[in-house]
């Protein structure tokens, strides 16, 4: 029985139509990108002070001393969250006496920011932090909002596959553009940080969900040849393209809601990719819809300028295709930890995906507070990308898989430990390390998924895929708090993510090396973790057959 790709083999490798579907299921990710890293200017946070009431009547010396001064992120300067108290200051005021000459400030009582706060206006017109003054008693909203968004992501990343396994590429693909687009034009309109931190979340899940399922559409639909570089080139690149857009847009439109609106536009423009884009012939051979697919692919040839062959599918092939898909094998999750080797691969990788994760997205939502430019800065953190996915894809096709991984995590984890060291006058110098750091994480990010796909057989390869994309979006809800640290220590967020990165690149190099060898069919011809390879096993490992009959069971090595 021919395979899938056999029977499209005709259609040939990059015609008309596989270019069309290429960019436009790529394009239909850059929303994705703007979407994703949204919250660095939507909940970005100005610089802020206690609000003085006009019926203060303090004189302007006590107006400018009225702010205890402070060490915030190694800096000095006012206050976010304390003023002297003003019952005090006005009878100072009032009898004429000199703040520093004639009273000790430091001995003065101060109180919280009763009046609310005054919010720099040199970066932002309006976040949903001077909104609803998501600072100080409430700061750690901030953190929490992009956070619940990752939640979000997590979510869509769980029942995404499912959705479209049961109804198919193309609805789920365009229902979930529908979410993202939608309900962000709804939270325009949020009254409350609650209510729009509850529809952020259903973004989130609308925001991976299409990611996922351009994905998988994409790797169904095209062949062997441009998989690879759709994958890498084409999907990272369309996200980091919509990445790079975000800071433009915030940098023309300060205000979060009309930043919202701009943002939410773009969606719109891919309505009218679902009477282009079609839906995958082989999903719905897989569903014993033949006639669906077979019209899908005469199209295709129409429009690469092919003749179809006559028949493309017999009833004898159609026959054993559907018999095959009953005598399909099941997987559950407890394979992943069926023996002490396979759970060993299984654990390294999940804290492989988890902590690369949080070094990726807290570099990422950190851009704000670096020295210089927040526009520039994260517009730089954008189009770092770009070179990262292109090193990543020759590093694939070229060198071992574990040293590749291992060496861009040494770099990024490296050079961010390196941010300490520099002095404190050369923000230049400490921007470049940032960027660097993102680079080598962001390149070991998008091996990471050819890597674990190497490493299992394929009954449970998408499920491993799966389990631990879902370990990286543990990470991403994680990486806010790291940032968050950083108003306390401005180097504990690169001394925490350096470390992590550097570790996991060490654990990293005890994973099987999977370059050139064959993709593993069953649990025995999956590769051994290094310090495993000589050892002995202690207990009968089942044969295929015994796997077979006994799904669930687990045996240890």
């Amino acid at each position: 029985m021919r395979d899938y790709d056999e029977l499209i083999s005709f259609l040939g490798e990059w015609g008309p139509f596989q270019r069309l579907i290429f960019f436009l299921l790529s394009a239909s990710i850059v929303p994705n990108g703007f979407n994703g890293m949204s919250a660095v200017f939507l909940a970005g946070t100005p610089e802020h002070r206690c609000r003085l009431p006009p019926s203060a009547n303090l004189s302007r010396e006590w107006l400018n001393a009225s702010i205890p001064r402070e060490v915030q992120g190694g800096r000095e300067g006012p206050s976010r969250c304390r003023r002297y108290r003003l019952e005090s200051l006005a009878n100072f005021s009032a009898l004429g006496l000199q703040p520093g000459r004639d009273v000790d400030l430091s001995q003065l009582e101060q109180e919280k920011c009763l009046d609310g706060w005054e919010y720099s206006r040199e970066l932002y017109l309006s976040t949903i932090v001077t909104e609803w003054n998501l600072v100080c008693e409430d700061d750690w909203k901030t953190p929490l909002t992009t956070s619940l968004f990752f939640v979000g992501v997590l979510i869509g990343s769980f029942i995404s596959g499912q959705l479209s396994d049961r109804f198919g590429r193309k609805n789920i693909l365009f229902a979930t553009m529908a979410v993202q687009t939608g309900f962000s034009f709804v939270q325009i309109f949020s009254t409350s940080w609650e209510m729009f931190t509850v529809l952020f979340l259903i973004v989130g899940m609308g925001q991976i969900s299409n990611y996922v399922v351009a994905f998988i559409l994409g790797t169904e639909i095209l062949g062997k040849s441009v998989r690879i570089i759709f994958c890498t080139l084409g999907v990272c690149t369309f996200f980091a393209i919509g990445y790079m857009l975000l800071p433009l847009f915030a940098y023309f439109i300060r205000d979060w809601r009309m930043l919202l609106l701009a943002l939410t536009v773009p969606g719109v423009l891919c309505v009218p990719l679902w009477w282009v884009i079609p839906e995958s012939p082989r999903w719905l051979i897989s569903q014993g819809r033949f006639k669906e697919a077979e019209i899908i692919i005469r199209k295709a040839a129409k429009t690469n300028g092919i003749v179809a062959p006559a028949m493309l599918f017999d009833s004898t092939e159609m026959q054993d295709m559907k018999l095959q898909q009953q005598q399909q094998q099941k997987a559950y999750i407890l394979d992943l930890f069926r023996t002490r080797n396979i759970a060993v691969i299984t654990v390294m990788s999940l804290l492989l995906w988890m902590l690369t994760s949080i070094g990726y997205f807290g570099l990422s939502l950190n851009t704000p507070n670096l020295h210089g430019n927040a526009y520039i800065n994260c517009f730089l953190s954008a189009i770092i990308e770009v070179p990262a996915y292109v090193i990543a894809w020759l590093l694939l096709r070229t060198l071992p898989r574990r040293y590749s991984i291992s060496g861009t995590l040494f770099l990024g984890g490296g050079v961010i430990l390196f941010i300490q060291l520099v002095p404190t006058d050369l923000h230049i110098l400490s921007v470049f390390l940032v960027m660097l750091g993102k680079f080598g994480i962001t390149s070991a990010f998008s091996m990471l998924y050819v890597y674990t796909s190497e490493l299992y057989p394929t009954i449970v390869r998408n499920m491993a895929v799966g389990a631990t994309s879902m370990s990286s979006r543990v990470g991403s809800i994680i990486a806010p708090y790291f940032v968050y640290l950083g108003a306390y220590d401005r180097f504990l967020p690169y001394i925490l993510m350096g470390s992590l990165t550097v570790l996991i690149g060490i654990l990293t190099l005890f994973l099987p090396e999977s370059y050139g060898n064959p993709l593993p069919e069953t649990f025995d011809q999956m590769l051994r973790v290094k310090g495993f390879r000589n050892r002995q096993r202690t207990n009968h490992v089942r044969s295929s057959k015994e796997i077979e009959d006994s799904k669930t069971q687990i045996t240890p090595l």
